[in-house]
């Protein structure tokens, strides 16, 4: 059997979470990821033979135990987990959130990061110590109206990681949480679209409202969470923990609308 450590990623078979069990990848570990699209996971086990891949809705308890069941069967430890698996929610004020859907964007973002690290946390132990790094976003800082039940959840996600950090800390498992701005791609797309249909405004509009947010005035590549994920589980980060590290090219503000 293979002694190179092992790196779990939640949410991997695109976007950003795909870019992180890349490099973890390409940095001599074996990638084991999930996803809840099936048409996802089927196109990243094509494109990434070394790879294991699982369908996996994190939401659901029973499907993370199963997938940690395999995981634990095929490796026998855990090295790294990556927390990242997560839905964008409505956009839309407060009075407007449909319950059911204020309780599955909770369901996806919280809940499935809490059944991944329960699961995990035993075969980090088992490989004598890890890191656990939980993906939450720069709403954390701020807040994020029109978006209530995911910035919630990106909130939850700081006191979670503190919390983890503390717990495991004498055990040799480091916990931190990354904080990403705006990725360039596909999922900020629908996000500026659906802003702007909310606020009555153009798609255009909306993306230079969320650059001027931003210090260095641009959205964020996901090589630049990904790269920050693997030094956080380098040796070079090994004193690093409890940590809440924004990688967001300095977010100034969520909110900042002259319109109202």
């Amino acid at each position: 059997m293979s002694h190179a450590p092992v790196v779990v990623v939640s949410g991997a078979a695109s976007g950003l979470g795909s870019k992180i069990a890349e490099r973890f990848g390409a940095g001599g570990y074996r990638a084991h990821v999930c996803d809840a699209d099936p048409d996802a996971v089927e196109e990243f086990r094509a494109s990434h033979p070394n790879a294991g891949a699982r369908v996996v809705d994190v939401s659901d308890a029973k499907q993370v135990d199963a997938w940690f069941d395999e995981i634990g069967a095929q490796f026998g430890r855990i090295d790294v987990l990556i927390n990242n698996a997560g839905i964008s929610g409505p956009t839309a004020r407060v009075e407007d959130i449909e319950p059911a859907d204020w309780d599955r964007t909770i369901a996806v973002d919280l809940n499935g990061q809490f059944y991944c690290a329960r699961r995990a946390v035993p075969l980090i132990r088992k490989a004598g110590g890890g890191s656990i790094i939980n993906i939450s976003s720069s709403a954390a800082f701020f807040g994020f109206p029109l978006r209530a039940p995911y910035a919630a959840c990106k909130w939850a996600l700081l006191g979670f990681t503190k919390t983890l950090a503390m717990e495991l800390g004498p055990e040799g498992i480091r916990v931190n949480a990354i904080l990403p701005g705006s990725i360039k791609g596909p999922r900020i797309d629908g996000v500026i679209e659906r802003d702007a249909q909310a606020r009555g405004m153009t798609p255009a509009q909306i993306r230079r409202v969320y650059e001027r947010q931003v210090s260095l005035r641009q959205f964020i590549d996901a090589e630049d969470v990904a790269n920050t994920a693997f030094f956080l589980a380098s040796r070079e980060g090994r004193m690093i923990s409890g940590q809440i590290l924004g990688v967001d090219g300095h977010q100034e503000s969520l909110s900042n609308w002259l319109d109202d």
